[in-house]
């Protein structure tokens, strides 16, 4: 998702994406702990998803 996207949606839209991605990535930590993961590069893509999200929502809230 690009940060245009991400700044486009609400603060509950967010908080929701937010959560869902969360629950993602305890997921493939499962998977790759017990070797059924391919690509581990989607760890590091969901943390940084989860980052920007995080930010912008930071940025929402502090802002009204």
């Amino acid at each position: 998702m690009k940060i245009k996207e991400i700044r486009g949606l609400g603060i509950n839209e967010l908080q929701t994406k937010n959560r869902e991605l969360a629950e993602e990535l305890f997921r493939l930590k499962i998977r790759h702990a017990s070797g059924q993961l391919e690509s581990t590069a989607t760890l590091g893509r969901l943390r940084r998803e989860i980052a920007r999200i995080a930010t912008v929502l930071k940025e929402k809230e502090a802002a009204g």
